[in-house]
């Protein structure tokens, strides 16, 4: 799959998981958009429509699971994969991300074949 110009969005508290993610997308093609925080993102997502979002479990005030709750809940990108990050690889945690809507769950550190991975099998092109 050509993963040129595929928008990407990485809700990372970490500069240095937002950094990684976005140096091995961008090498894909992808163009990708980095941001810090839940609130942040969301303020986001509608102008600039993601066709994928990986989102951070653990970040402070609005966390990775109200985020993807928060993203689900609005019928413009209800349709909108979501993939939790998270640095534990908790059966619980998978469990949880489903509830909310999340399509998969990549345990950090991940790789650039699993980021690809999820994209491919998650983002439709026509």
């Amino acid at each position: 799959m050509n993963l040129e110009g595929l928008k990407v969005m990485v809700i990372d508290d970490s500069k240095t998981i937002r950094r990684t993610a976005e140096t091995l997308l961008k090498k894909e093609g992808c163009e990708v958009i980095t941001v810090d925080n839940g609130y942040e993102a969301l303020s986001q997502i509608s102008d600039l429509e993601p066709n994928i979002i990986f989102v951070d479990i653990m970040m402070p005030r609005l966390d990775g699971y109200k985020t993807c709750a928060l993203i689900k809940m609005n019928s413009e990108h209800k349709t909108t994969p979501v993939i939790m990050l998270s640095s534990k690889d908790g059966l619980f945690d998978k469990a949880k991300g489903r509830v909310v809507g999340a399509e998969e769950y990549l345990t950090k550190p991940f790789t650039k074949e699993e980021l690809i991975e999820a994209i491919e099998k998650h983002v439709k092109r026509d």
